[in-house]
């Protein structure tokens, strides 16, 4: 997939030769790259190999929200760099990454089409979810596409945004689940596991004093989390190994006053090792149980033997042989 970073209102940006031919597009924020965004890049690359032209997706580079709404914008699915490489494994020859700005927000939609639909791809066919809008004041619509189009020698396929089997799928609905810990649902529509991502920074020791010393990942904070709660997931760091993990996402009650910062806090099963400084990724594949506070660190501690088991057996991980006697 080659990728073109689109800055500037009137950029002079030279078209990778994949694009002679033009391109089937399709435009979005495309936030988790959900199995609704899925099913519009698999009908773009469709057009595309019946126009015989390259397949192109338009993104932005931040949500527009944060620039056109910033006090209501919504958490992050992904971020710019796990939304692209998720875009790669669709298969879709280019993919154009929209600077987004208060000057890009003011833009008139025709402006946009004239310069990166047809101006920079070459567009001979949109491929859009019907309740599309871009341009100033949202004034863009599939309607207005197809009258663009009509001049410009493009068509317009507007499309519902559902999964295998009809089920309607929006990222506002996969937040939603997210935000209420249901991140086995999340995943149903996503096609894969919400993953969070950051650098493993140094806690205060305190799960290496209890026996279960944990990974914690400072994750950005326009970055999606799961409600309070103990999660079973999978650890994945620069090596790319997956390692089961028993992950705490919570403000620690039992050891700290309301108000304390969100955490996300993973103990890997089975693995000894130093985790300061990756760069590392957490899937969250189950909620297990709502965040608690104890009375006693001795009750904290066999709660924590538990969500290890049950963690185990949510992701058939074997307990390791005992050592021969």
């Amino acid at each position: 997939m080659e990728v073109i970073e689109l800055v500037d209102l009137d950029p002079t940006v030279a078209a990778p030769a994949v694009l002679a031919r033009g391109a089937a597009t399709s435009i979005g924020a495309y936030d988790g790259v959900h199995l609704g965004h899925r099913a519009l890049i698999a009908r773009t690359r469709e057009e595309a190999a019946r126009l015989g032209c390259a397949s192109a997706v338009v993104t932005f580079d931040r949500h527009p929200a944060t620039v056109v709404r910033p006090e209501s914008a919504p958490r992050l699915l992904t971020d710019l760099d796990q939304k692209l490489e998720l875009l790669a494994d669709t298969g879709v020859d280019v993919t154009v990454v929209v600077h987004f700005d208060r000057r890009r927000a003011a833009e008139e939609p025709e402006d946009f089409v004239a310069e990166v639909l047809v101006g920079l791809l070459r567009t001979r066919a949109v491929v859009v979810g019907r309740d599309f809008h871009f341009g100033r004041g949202r004034r863009g619509d599939v309607g207005l596409l197809r009258d663009l189009g009509a001049r410009s020698g493009f068509g317009v396929i507007g499309l519902d945004l559902v999964a295998d089997g009809g089920t309607a799928v929006s990222s506002t609905r996969i937040r939603e689940l997210i935000s209420a810990g249901r991140v086995d649902e999340a995943a149903a529509l996503l096609g894969r596991h919400h993953e969070v991502r950051g650098v493993v920074g140094r806690g205060d020791g305190r799960g290496r004093e209890l026996g279960f010393p944990t990974a914690n990942l400072a994750v950005p904070a326009e970055l999606a989390l799961p409600a309070d709660g103990v999660y079973a997931g999978w650890y994945r760091g620069p090596d790319g190994a997956a390692r089961a993990a028993c992950v705490s996402v919570g403000r620690r009650p039992t050891f700290y006053a309301d108000g304390a910062p969100q955490l996300v806090e993973a103990y890997l099963l089975d693995f000894a090792g130093d985790l300061y400084a990756q760069h590392a990724r957490v899937e969250l594949v189950a909620r297990q149980r709502g965040q608690a506070r104890f009375d006693a660190v001795d009750a904290l501690v066999a709660q924590m033997r538990a969500d290890v088991e049950a963690t185990r057996g949510l992701l058939a991980v074997p307990a390791p042989a005992a050592p021969p006697t």
